[in-house]
């Protein structure tokens, strides 16, 4: 394929989702991630697309929403590595509320295996995930149905989780910086994922390398009461992710990495230190909200990490370690 085709081929993929991976662009176009990225980089030149670390989007700084038959189409082998290894989170017995979202959807086939659960959704996908589980009880928030992603949002929404309490939530979005923390590029939906926040006790956001310094209009969840993120290990040459990441480790949340190069959960996190099973976290305290606990100095909980037991220097190290590969 000639470099012009290459590009139009880029520009279309663009335009019709909205936002793509230099990872899926590559996949389509049959050549290396670098080709992509100079491709990419001659069409932001003619001001035709953004760069984003990991990506391209839509020209005009803030990226649009993408509906969910194209989402469903990006980054599939990251959202299902994140997936696996957030389902090791979850215990027997507990209630968890789980968001709208593509990587939730993922997440949510996979608790279907777990005995006693409640889940607490406003996702359609994330209730048809769960329909068939026969010792997992679905409570469905009521709201106004938003056929773009399968969600129901609204007030009617956000009154049903008033009074909540649950012990994690677990949310995706459009975009993830240390600075803002979790966006999402629709008004409705920031609004309904503030109030699943405000019903967990901790926090946990998946979302895949692509999003990492991407910033779209509504905030959702700041960056203070983000307990944990699980994402996928970044491209050894993608500096600005792994550049957010230890930004996002500094600020105290703790960081779980996925697999490798889009490859299923690994055992491992970035640092090689060994992924704990549901049954090895057992003993694991669960930690309150952060917003509500007093913190030394930073102001913010720096609890251990899902990683391994070692404080917010260990992960550090991690992610400086992400850097250098």
């Amino acid at each position: 394929m000639f470099a012009a085709e290459r590009r139009q081929l880029i520009l279309e993929m663009v335009r019709a989702n909205g936002a793509v991976s230099l990872r899926e662009l590559a996949r389509v176009v049959q050549t290396s991630e670098v080709t992509v990225r100079r491709d990419v980089r001659a069409l932001e030149a003619e001001g035709l697309l953004d760069r984003r670390h990991g990506g391209a989007v839509l020209p005009g700084g803030f990226t649009r929403e993408s509906g969910f038959p194209q989402k469903s189409h990006l980054a599939t082998a990251e959202k299902t590595a994140i997936a696996d290894l957030a389902a090791n989170l979850v215990e027997e017995g507990e209630a968890i509320v789980v968001g709208a979202g593509t990587t939730t959807q993922e997440l949510a086939r996979r608790l279907a295996r777990v005995p006693g659960l409640t889940v607490v959704t406003n996702s359609l996908l994330v209730a048809q995930a769960l329909a068939h589980a026969n010792r997992v009880e679905v409570v469905m928030t009521g709201g106004t149905l938003r056929g773009s992603n399968y969600a129901l949002v609204g007030s009617g929404a956000e009154q049903s989780l008033h009074g909540l309490r649950v012990s994690r939530a677990f949310l995706s979005g459009s975009g993830l910086t240390a600075e803002r923390g979790l966006s999402t590029s629709n008004m409705l939906s920031a609004s309904v994922d503030r109030a699943l926040v405000q019903a967990a006790a901790e926090v946990v956001v998946l979302a895949d390398h692509t999003k990492l310094g991407t910033d779209t209009m509504f905030q959702t969840v700041p960056t203070d009461l983000i307990t944990r993120l699980v994402t996928d290990e970044p491209p050894a040459h993608d500096d600005r992710a792994a550049t957010e990441l230890q930004a996002l480790a500094d600020q105290g949340v703790q960081i779980a990495v996925a697999g490798g190069q889009g490859g299923s959960a690994g055992s491992a996190g970035p640092g090689g230190d060994a992924v704990p099973t549901r049954q090895q976290r057992r003993d694991v305290p669960l930690p309150g909200p952060r917003r509500q606990v007093p913190g030394g100095g930073g102001g913010g909980l720096r609890s251990t990490s899902m990683l391994g037991e070692q404080g917010p220097g260990a992960e550090r190290a991690r992610v400086a370690d992400l850097r250098r590969r």
